[in-house]
C-alpha cells in the first residue's frame, strides 16, 4: 500500500492545469492508479484527483463500495478510474423540478477541517476513458455528479472554496457538522 502526500489550499501545484493521459495500459499509469486508491481510501475520501497528489494528469478516481463515514447519507458512488474526462451539463429529466444547479455541502481533502454550500449541476453527462484507454460515457445525477464536478474541477485548477457564493455557508466541519470527523474531508 503507496500512501501519496495530500497537497493543500495554498500550494501552487493545485492551481495548474493538468495535461491529458497520452499513454494508456502502462505499469506507471497502473502503479499511480493503485496509490491513489489507496490514498483515498486511507483518508475516507470520495474521490481523488492526480493533481491533489502533486501530478500534473487529467486523471480522477472517485466512488465507494460502500457509505462514507464523511458523508453518512450519501448514497453508493461506483468506484470508477476517469481519464481525460469532459463534462456536459444537462437540463433535469422530464416532469422533475429539480434546477439546473443545485447547492449542497462539500468538503476536499486539500482544504481539510472545512466545508462549504457549492452549487453545482445537478444533472450531467460525463465522457472520457478508463486506464485501459476504453471510453466511458455516463449520465449521472445528485451526489454522483457533484463528485465527478468537485474532482474534474481540480484538473483546471479550481478548488471548492472557489465555487462558493455565500460564505456565510462557509465553516470548518467541527462546527458545521458535530459528530463528523473534521480532520477529513472531500
Amino acid at each position: 500500500m503507496a500512501i501519496r502526500e495530500i497537497l493543500k489550499m495554498g500550494d501552487p501545484r493545485l492551481l495548474r492545469i493538468a495535461p491529458p493521459v497520452t499513454l494508456f495500459d502502462t505499469d506507471e499509469l497502473h502503479l499511480l492508479i493503485s496509490d491513489m486508491l489507496d490514498t483515498m481510501l486511507a483518508a475516507d475520501g470520495a474521490g481523488l484527483a492526480a493533481p491533489q497528489i502533486g501530478v500534473d494528469l487529467q486523471l480522477v478516481i472517485f466512488g465507494s463500495n460502500a457509505r462514507n463515514p464523511r458523508y453518512p447519507q450519501a448514497p453508493v458512488v461506483p468506484q470508477t478510474v476517469l481519464l481525460n474526462p469532459v463534462i456536459t451539463p444537462l437540463p433535469p429529466s422530464e416532469n422533475d423540478a429539480t434546477p439546473l444547479q443545485v447547492e449542497d455541502w462539500e468538503g476536499c481533502l486539500s482544504v481539510p477541517g472545512l466545508r462549504a454550500m457549492v452549487p453545482r449541476f445537478a444533472r450531467i453527462r460525463y465522457t472520457g476513458f478508463d486506464q485501459y484507454g476504453d471510453p466511458i460515457n455516463r449520465t449521472v445525477e445528485g451526489f454522483h455528479a457533484r463528485v465527478v464536478q468537485h474532482e474534474c474541477d481540480h484538473l483546471i485548477g479550481k478548488l471548492y472554496p472557489m465555487r462558493v457564493r455565500d460564505f456565510s455557508r462557509f465553516g470548518f466541519t467541527d462546527v458545521l457538522f458535530p459528530g463528523l470527523d473534521a480532520g477529513q474531508d472531500d
